[in-house]
């Protein structure tokens, strides 16, 4: 009996081993040396504001205690991803003042689409789509690169400023964009085809996330999009409607259900086209981070984690269907309204009915950035680890 113990211990010893040095090299992080991330609103740290119009207060009262361009009273889930990997917040990359690049660079944009548009900026569009996102990631690579090449000799100081040529390949690539498509496909449901639509916008995507991986991007954080029939300007709470809904029009938490299905269709596309993606290039690593449900987590268990019912919006004016917008003034009813913040924006999930407070970020970036709504379920400091 004692000789085939010992056998059976000498035979699974390797494997043991084999075992071992698994869970170490999967245990170990990546070594990230910069970020590029791509997306809308919900990721813009300042590409509109330095672009066109900057942001006014109370926008970023809470963390900056000033307008830094973000679409929140404070930090977004990209800023937490940032700190959580140790890099310092992104610039967005047409910031031209006191900005620093050697880290990564933020090429999301307000208002983006994954399709191109066809409205101007003062009607709500951007020129900063997904298409013109990854030029301007194209651009950058290729001035960067020549920009060192140029000083061999390592004499110029602002090198600093810039990720090294080699970085590019070992970056973590992130993507948060697509309700803005869905919002327009809302708008038009009664005269489009969505299924077709919806189907466009991801082939859009996938198009994209290819001249990407040609460029070399091989580590991918793919959010897929939020639930957006629980946004609060959506909810008839705040719009004045002479009917009530009918019966299936809202869920539970008074969310409007086509419109959350609108989005479940399109993150069931993006996600088969992950799938998808991970055969043909099979040296890439694309992590698809279920978003929908970490919010929509939050949105049905909002008394539980400490927030006010999900339809409360902190900043704005949203009554008897009339909408002004957090920091702006208007004459409503012969009556001058100005549309500023609630007490406490740390209580709501919504900031200005549309974006999320910084206490909903940092609790839906606690909830994704350890892998817990990921697919394969990587927590993000080991995604590079799913080949």
């Amino acid at each position: 009996m004692g000789f085939l113990v010992q056998f059976v211990v000498f035979m699974l010893f390797p494997w043991f081993l084999s075992v071992r040095a698994e869970e170490n090299y999967s245990s170990q992080h990546c070594d990230f040396p910069a970020i590029f991330n791509f997306g809308d609103s919900n990721s813009d740290t300042g590409c509109m504001a330095a672009a066109f119009y900057p942001e006014v207060l109370p926008y970023g009262e809470t963390f900056f205690h000033e307008p830094v361009g973000r679409a929140s009273d404070g930090r977004l889930i990209i800023d937490f991803i940032a700190q959580h990997l140790g890099f310092p917040f992104l610039s967005a990359y047409i910031n031209s003042i006191g900005t620093s690049y050697r880290h990564g660079a933020n090429f999301a944009a307000g208002s983006s689409t994954i399709r191109r548009q066809k409205r101007t900026v003062f009607e709500g569009g951007t020129p900063f789509t997904f298409e013109i996102q990854v030029a301007q990631f194209n651009q950058f690579k290729a001035r960067t690169r020549k920009f060192f090449n140029q000083d061999a000799q390592g004499k110029n100081s602002f090198k600093g400023h810039f990720p090294r040529p080699e970085d590019f390949a070992k970056a973590i690539y992130t993507f948060d964009i697509g309700q803005n498509d869905i919002a327009a496909a809302i708008n038009k449901v009664d005269t489009e085809d969505s299924h077709a639509v919806i189907s466009d916008i991801v082939d859009y995507f996938e198009n994209q996330v290819q001249t990407l991986l040609g460029l070399g991007a091989r580590t991918f954080w793919i959010h897929n999009t939020g639930p957006i029939g629980c946004l609060p300007v959506a909810m008839p709470v705040h719009n004045a409607m002479n009917t009530t809904p009918g019966a299936g029009y809202l869920d539970q938490n008074g969310c409007i259900n086509y419109q959350n299905d609108m989005a479940r269709e399109f993150n069931k596309k993006l996600k088969n086209t992950v799938v998808k993606l991970r055969v043909q290039f099979p040296d890439a690593s694309l992590i698809y981070v279920d978003m929908f449900s970490a919010k929509y987590e939050l949105i049905s268990n909002a008394n539980k984690e400490g927030f006010v019912d999900p339809s409360g919006i902190c900043c704005g004016y949203h009554q008897d269907g009339y909408h002004l917008y957090c920091g702006n003034k208007a004459i409503i009813n012969g009556k001058e309204i100005f549309a500023d913040t609630c007490d406490d924006p740390s209580k709501y999930i919504s900031w200005d009915g549309v974006h999320y407070t910084e206490a909903a970020n940092h609790w839906i970036a606690n909830r994704i950035l350890n892998g817990s709504f990921s697919d394969p379920p990587l927590s993000i400091a080991h995604s590079c680890r799913a080949q």
